[in-house]
């Protein structure tokens, strides 16, 4: 097998092609031969040497990659199915970019026919993410408002997705203007362009008594102003920390420091006295809880194999090319996921 190593943290030349014996399914494991392997900014993260749940889960060396998708070839001791031969999803914490991955029995789903092997391999995290923040912690109710950061991204459009199924009112946010279409397509009642307009002029006028649900994973440049903008009973969801990461592959350790200084901190006086609520999480430390991400998977497969939701537009890269994914996933400019692909691996 192949997988793609990072001994240290830096640059996009830390990611190395190297081959390692084949894998064998343990006691509740299942193998897969991997065809698609979903790319995160968290893999970004994880390269730099700055993801915090990378550090305490073994550390580096490190294989990033949280998804895959692919078949199953082995099955170990005390496992009934998936059976050999299914094509299914894998969900790892870390080592997905590998040709093949072991996980555990009940992080493995089978691929509704809907979906081909390289959507299935971009579905799992940025939908699970999404529907963690938005419907696990918020529990929107119908008609509430929505403003969603980054909305053509990865999470982003999976957010507008699930909020319209809750049926709120969605305010999507972009950088560009060639991705306000595609928030449009998905549902979204309104986009606020920040290259053509002031983003809390705009924010304001969508909702002048404040939004029930705020989802940011930009950090300081927008975090203060989220909170800011929340109504009466409004709740800040907080997943990332994209805005204060270099976008050319290396640290800026003084511009960290920097944003890290600015970064709100937010009294318990000021959230009760203000009736609002801020929330946050990594899913990388929840793995172990499958009884609460299982359940989060199995109903977002049934709404995409219903229709109801519709994987991110997908832009595929070889396997050898993860750096290359890497740069341009940092780069702001990408829509909807990246995904490698290990033929020819």
């Amino acid at each position: 097998m192949r997988r793609i190593v990072i001994h240290k943290p830096g640059g996009y030349d830390r990611l190395k092609i190297e081959e390692h014996p084949d894998l064998q399914p343990g006691s509740g494991e299942v193998l897969i031969q991997v065809e698609a392997i979903g790319v995160n900014y968290a893999d970004c993260v994880v390269r730099m040497g700055l993801y915090s749940s990378a550090r305490h889960y073994g550390g580096y060396p490190i294989t990033p990659g949280f998804e895959v998708a692919g078949t199953v070839a082995a099955l170990g001791e005390e496992v009934e199915g998936p059976s050999i031969g299914t094509a299914v999803i894998g969900l790892t914490r870390f080592g997905g970019y590998a040709t093949q991955v072991v996980v555990s029995a009940d992080m493995a789903f089978p691929i509704p026919k809907k979906i081909t092997m390289a959507e299935a391999a971009a579905f799992p995290t940025v939908f699970v993410t999404a529907w963690y923040g938005l419907i696990k912690l918020c529990h929107p109710e119908k008609g509430e408002t929505v403003l969603i950061h980054s909305a053509a991204g990865g999470v982003g459009t999976a957010l507008v997705q699930l909020a319209k199924i809750a049926q709120c009112r969605v305010t999507g946010v972009v950088g560009s203007s060639h991705k306000v279409d595609v928030v449009k397509a998905l549902g979204a009642d309104a986009v606020i362009d920040k290259s053509q307009e002031n983003l809390w002029t705009r924010a304001e006028q969508m909702a002048p008594e404040g939004y029930d649900i705020v989802l940011d994973a930009n950090g300081v440049s927008t975090l203060q102003d989220s909170y800011n903008h929340l109504g009466k009973g409004g709740r800040l969801v907080i997943y990332g920390f994209h805005t204060m990461l270099p976008q050319e592959g290396r640290m800026n350790w003084l511009k960290l420091a920097w944003n890290y200084m600015r970064t709100p901190r937010f009294s318990p006086f000021d959230l009760t006295g203000e009736n609002r609520t801020v929330t946050g999480f990594n899913l990388s430390y929840m793995f172990e809880k499958a009884e609460v991400i299982a359940p989060g998977i199995r109903q977002l497969l049934e709404w995409a194999d219903e229709g109801r939701i519709n994987v991110p537009k997908i832009t595929t890269y070889p396997f050898t090319e993860a750096a290359n994914a890497h740069r341009e996933l940092e780069s702001g400019q990408t829509v909807g996921k990246l995904v490698l692909l290990t033929e020819d691996a």
